[in-house]
């Protein structure tokens, strides 16, 4: 169990969350959720002693996995040692008795080390290596890479090693913090089995809806400056949450209805000769005062890709035998197909396989070594990169204001500051420089762009990255509802299931598949 005693937490003069009284209870698996800056992630520092609340305290059981995101700390550590390091007290144990083993033997060197072998027993240690070794295997990272050094592999997957170190040794507790952001379908796919049979309490925060959906049971809501905890997973909160809601709303208006009567009679008789009539109004209008509701922090941007000004011919684009290779690796190999106007195609596969790469080509960003990669006639296309910086210069000077101006001439401010509000950037948020936009934020800019320019083709590369769960869910709608062509790189389940209606899938041999259907029709014909 994990227990919060009247935690508190106020930065300035904003209160975060105020008093909370919770226990998570053993065997159940709590998503965290939250809009971007609700205190998500400095709760779970805080339950993790990261991070010093302003008030309360926090009780943990003996072993507690926390997914950690320092991965500069461990560069020189080989992989198999990064995950070990999850059970500090087995690493520490194996260390001493490695150093032990290299100096003179004494009766009090073997008493010591006597010790340390029952430690190690205790852990679990005798099976550490092969149970690490599982976990890495199971986050796709290949067995002949896990005595090599953090640092030798791609960023993407050290934030998976980090991942299997919080995972090792069967903690009592498992703390996540978006666990499935570097991660692919197949290796979420693990994770979500790998939860489901562990025993302990989880408390995971993740912008993946389907996710959430598949692994909770509970959901923790911070809202209303506390947290409140619904039975069931997200799609049951949300019901829940609009339910109460919608109800202590109702009641208040029934409650105002009844006020204005009572107060109607308390006016016209107040002077007369029914003054205890009059009085017991009054103590009637106290008893009926209206709840207060505080105000909820969620908020939903308002994402719509308005229709073209001019739509686009009926190919948009065709490719014949393209070809890409880097460092002599080739990732892209005769590749040829064929993108009509209309087509809402969502793009998936295991990282390192190509996404990325193809929507570069298709954007113009980068050219092929070999083949052809045409565009179809007044094809306009918007370009979403999963590197945000490839078109918002953090080091620019440049207000989020001065940058959407620039995206279209002759556009007016009210425009401008139309788009921003959309994009939850109200009073002087506006005019916030890029260097001090949060990833959210940038995110939401780029999707202003957009939605400014009237482009009639998306090509989105991993959009949701950095995006709550409201962003995900009304740029889901938006790309629903867009009149154009879309093509969207993603391992959000939820957002290309809901936008697409055709799947290019990157599968195994570098082979690239084109389905006509959605995403659970494609996972549906997969299996068979």
């Amino acid at each position: 169990m994990i227990t919060l005693n009247s935690v508190s937490k106020k930065i300035g003069a904003r209160v975060l969350f105020d008093n909370i009284t919770v226990t998570f209870g053993q065997g159940n698996r709590y998503g965290l959720t939250g809009p971007n800056g609700a205190g998500k992630s400095t709760l779970l520092k805080i339950v993790m002693g990261l991070e010093e609340a302003t008030s309360g305290t926090v009780t943990l059981p003996r072993t507690v996995g926390y997914l950690k995101q320092n991965i500069e700390d461990y560069k020189e550590a080989r992989l198999i040692d990064v995950v070990m390091m999850g059970n500090p007290r087995l690493w520490k144990t194996l260390e001493e008795r490695d150093q032990l083993y290299e100096v003179e033997m004494t009766d009090e060197v073997g008493i010591r080390l006597g010790e340390l072998e029952e430690i190690i027993g205790e852990e679990n240690g005798y099976s550490a290596e092969s149970d690490a070794e599982i976990l890495l295997s199971g986050m796709g990272i290949e067995s002949d890479l896990h005595a090599e050094k953090m640092h030798t592999i791609p960023t993407d997957r050290q934030f998976r090693v980090m991942l299997c170190q919080a995972l090792f040794g069967t903690p009592e507790a498992l703390i996540l913090d978006e666990p499935t952001n570097h991660l692919d379908l197949e290796s979420i796919g693990w994770l979500e089995t790998f939860l489901h049979e562990y025993s302990g309490v989880l408390i995971v925060v993740s912008h993946d809806r389907h996710f959430l959906n598949e692994v909770t049971t509970h959901i923790a809501d911070i809202d209303y400056e506390t947290l409140i905890i619904y039975n069931g997973n997200y799609d049951n909160m949300l019901v829940a949450k609009t339910a109460v809601r919608e109800r202590t709303e109702d009641e208040n208006k029934s409650k105002e209805k009844k006020v204005a009567q009572l107060r109607e009679f308390v006016s016209r008789f107040g002077a007369g000769t029914r003054a205890s009539q009059v009085q017991s109004r009054v103590r009637e209008i106290e008893r009926l005062q209206p709840q207060e509701l505080k105000k909820s922090n969620i908020q939903r941007p308002y994402i719509r890709f308005y229709p073209p000004e001019k739509p686009s011919g009926q190919i948009v684009f065709k490719t014949e035998n393209l070809c890409k290779s880097y460092d002599g690796k080739q990732v892209i190999d005769n590749f040829s197909f064929e993108v009509n106007r209309g087509d809402k195609i969502g793009i998936i596969g295991n990282n390192g396989k190509g996404k990325t790469t193809l929507i570069k080509l298709l954007a113009g960003v980068i050219q092929q070594d070999a083949g052809k990669a045409e565009i179809g006639h007044h094809v306009q296309i918007g370009y979403f990169p999963q590197n945000h910086g490839e078109i918002v210069d953090k080091k620019s000077p440049m207000t989020s204001f001065e940058w959407l101006k620039k995206k279209k001439e002759g556009v007016y401010d009210q425009d401008i500051r139309s788009i921003l509000g959309k994009m939850l950037f109200g009073g002087d948020d506006a005019f916030k420089s890029l260097g001090h936009l949060s990833g959210g934020e940038t995110a939401r800019l780029i999707v202003g762009a957009l939605m400014l320019c009237n482009y009639n083709v998306l090509l989105l590369d991993e959009p949701n990255n950095h995006l709550d769960l409201e962003a995900v869910s009304a740029l889901a709608w938006a790309l629903e509802d867009f009149k154009g062509t879309v093509l969207v790189a993603s391992h959000d389940r939820d957002l290309i299931n809901k936008s697409c209606n055709k799947i290019l899938a990157f599968e195994e041999g570098n082979k690239i598949r084109l389905f006509d259907g959605t995403l659970d029709e494609y996972f549906a014909a997969h299996k068979k």
